[in-house]
């Protein structure tokens, strides 16, 4: 699993060798070569290669439980509800989202919901008051959210998003699936609804009677941490709401972030 393979060497005096292959599980030409084979493919046929044909190895879905994640979520519970779903529990979630959680996951039959949590030993040496989202939001999401799931992440090859092309400026393009860069392992990383526009997920939240998150009736189209998260007006871009003020746009897990673990705030 992950990157680390037998490879068995075969040599001319009829020795066979074992030895571990450190190469990455998969290359930018495995991944360009996914998005022609899957180009005109449904959403349901992505899926049911990923989960049942393993064209990705074995994968994970990381959820947030969000505005829109009921209808990944309900796609994947139809093909395997024995999925693996990560779910980055930071500590300052939204009472709202918890709530939500636990009553989407019993709603679809999700057997496998895995809460992942940062390490206390780090918490408590880069951000005992619990304030670094106020003056380092980039440290913050780092402990809270990329080292847990990296851990995490030596037990799969590979993770399916929720993310959308419509839903910022930063995601416009994205393609069904990519190479995960945060770090050498060649993982892959799958979008299965990269290119639904959000009257497509209305409407398939109507026909399947799915339950939406209780903060998006309140004006929250994007719902991250609490403290990092703010209501957005008509005409914003659904993830405006996030991190408002800062030169921020992504928690890192999907895109690398700066921190270097160093930061203090000047006051």
């Amino acid at each position: 699993m992950g990157n680390a393979k037998p490879r068995r060497e075969d040599h001319s005096d009829g020795r066979t060798i074992d030895r571990i292959d450190t190469a990455p599980t998969f290359t930018e030409g495995d991944v360009a070569a996914l998005n022609r084979q899957f180009a005109d493919a449904s959403t349901d046929e992505v899926l049911r290669a990923v989960l049942l044909d393993r064209v990705a190895g074995d994968v994970a879905v990381v959820s947030s439980f969000g505005a829109e994640s009921a209808v990944l979520l309900h796609m994947i519970a139809a093909i395997d509800p024995a999925t693996p779903v990560l779910f980055l529990d930071t500590g300052k979630h939204f009472p709202e989202t918890l709530a939500y959680r636990d009553a989407l996951a019993e709603r679809l039959g999700l057997t496998r919901l895995i809460t992942l949590t940062p390490d206390d030993a780090l918490i408590t040496k880069r951000d005992e008051s619990g304030l670094r989202w106020s003056y380092d939001p980039d440290g913050c999401c780092d402990i809270r959210k990329v080292q847990p799931l990296a851990a995490a992440m030596a037990e799969f090859d590979g993770t399916i998003t929720g993310r959308k092309g419509f839903q910022s400026a930063t995601r416009a393009g994205l393609a069904r699936f990519e190479l995960d860069k945060s770090d050498a392992a060649g993982r892959i990383k799958v979008n299965p609804l990269a290119n639904w526009p959000a009257d497509r997920l209305a409407a398939y939240f109507a026909e399947h009677d799915l339950p939406a998150h209780p903060l998006v009736a309140q004006g929250y189209p994007s719902i991250g941490c609490m403290p990092c998260t703010s209501k957005v007006a008509a005409g914003e871009d659904p993830r405006s709401g996030r991190w408002r003020g800062w030169d921020k746009t992504e928690c890192g897990i999907h895109v690398p972030g700066q921190d270097d673990g160093e930061f203090e705030p000047a006051f």
